[in-house]
């Protein structure tokens, strides 16, 4: 599982960079999509799993709780033990075999295409080192010298602009020296964002359950199971209509709307709390405001920082460990305090999470400020280059010249014509 993990960490990150960096100013509008796809995964994966999870479940009562849990922990683990299942108090016990690792493979056959689509890529494009193809290259010789020379002037203007240059260069130690503070303070307030909208995320899709079998809710443990399937099936839904929102918007309105709306919402569960039917909608709604807040953020960050990457590593990071720190702060509060406090956390998380995203918005002032004042400077210093001035001189005094020789015949024809004007008369 944490091989798993790291891959499927490492995978995130740069599916997120390599978006940000090809598509640059329209790159919010692939990341809706990319993260549309997350979520639709995150919601069919259960569905497949589920009928290997409840094959062999007659009955519920705590005994049989019990031994599923210890069963599916052990299924998890690769083993396929069998486990005893008590019908009733004078039944006796039968030994059933568990099929969980059916869903794993089946999830691994979706996923094996992917690969090796991959592998294919690479080695049409001469990327594999073992292949007998050549050198790996992307471009031909020609391409490429045309491509290193129209771009050596865009990088040379981005670095005197405070731009990053090359992927990753403005986490050089030369380069950060240089670096103003609001260019740190976009990434830590935009990872700490993050942080705690992705720990909602988190927090709320693993407790939701708990909280709604809990007083004052109590409601049964089959109707309290549909709320984490719905509130990922309204994150799933809420980034497929961000797709076209994010082509109108820009993603600073859509992430002030998202966050608002998440306050409002959380707000709105702690007043009706005593309501099943408001928790479901509650959940819904949750689930739309928070769909779009991390492609948003990616591309708001990138947008700041002139779309190099740099920002989505920090950020994609930040929200990793925000999803992982505030389950377990939120559980051990829910354990200690009781139900209620789920919503209390989920409140301030959210009051936070808008305050600093606040804070961002004034680094992206202070930021952009600092750059309008370096490309001025830039051009006052700047003076026109004698290659320039050398090529351009000949033809001016060509034109010069023709514009004499113009006013010179129009002297002459004028002249004739008010000498035969005064013999007419």
């Amino acid at each position: 599982m944490a091989v798993s993990g790291l891959a499927m960490g490492i995978i995130d990150t740069i599916a997120n960079i390599q978006l940000v960096v090809l598509y640059q100013k329209d790159s919010a509008i692939f990341l809706q999509a990319l993260h549309f796809f997350i979520g639709f995964g995150a919601l069919v994966s259960p569905l497949i799993a589920d009928p290997f999870l409840s094959e062999h479940c007659p009955s519920m009562n705590s005994t049989e709780d019990e031994a599923i849990m210890h069963h599916f922990r052990h299924s998890l683990a690769g083993l396929r033990s069998p486990i005893l299942l008590n019908h009733s108090e004078h039944s006796e016990g039968v030994v059933e075999q568990s099929n969980v690792s059916y869903a794993f493979w089946i999830m691994a056959l979706i996923n094996l295409p992917v690969p090796i689509a991959v592998l294919v890529l690479m080695y049409f494009e001469k990327l594999i080192p073992c292949c007998p193809n050549g050198s790996p290259r992307l471009l031909d010789k020609d391409e490429l010298a045309m491509e290193s020379n129209t771009t050596e002037c865009a990088e040379a203007q981005e670095q005197e602009a405070g731009g990053h240059g090359d992927l990753f260069s403005c986490c050089m130690n030369s380069n950060l020296r240089e670096l103003p503070a609001s260019f740190f303070g976009v990434h830590i307030l935009g990872g700490l964002v993050l942080f705690m909208t992705d720990g909602i995320v988190g927090a709320y899709a693993g407790f939701a359950y708990t909280y709604a079998v809990s007083a004052p809710m109590s409601l049964d443990a089959k109707t309290a199971g549909y709320l984490p399937c719905i509130f990922w099936a309204a994150i799933t839904g809420g980034r497929l209509m961000s797709i076209p929102l994010a082509y109108r918007f820009r993603p600073v309105y859509l992430l002030t709307f998202s966050l608002a709306g998440v306050i409002v919402t959380v707000l709105l569960l702690l007043i009706f709390y005593t309501s099943s039917i408001f928790l479901f909608v509650g959940t819904c709604l949750l689930g739309l405001f928070l769909s779009s807040i991390f492609p948003c953020m990616l591309a708001y960050t990138e947008d700041i920082l002139n779309y190099q990457g740099c920002a989505t590593t920090v950020i994609v990071t930040s929200a990793g460990m925000g999803e992982m720190v505030l389950q377990v702060v939120v559980g051990s509060i829910i354990q200690t305090e009781g139900s209620y406090s789920f919503l209390l956390c989920g409140m301030i998380a959210g009051c936070v999470g808008f305050a600093l995203f606040f804070g961002l918005m004034l680094c992206h002032y202070f930021h952009r400020n600092y750059l309008r004042g370096t490309s001025k400077k830039t051009a006052m210093v700047e003076q026109p280059e004698p290659v320039v001035a050398t090529c351009e001189a000949p033809e001016r005094e060509e034109e010069k010249a023709e514009e004499k020789t113009d006013e010179k015949i129009r002297e002459k024809i004028e002249m004739k014509t008010e000498k035969k004007n005064e013999e007419s008369q």
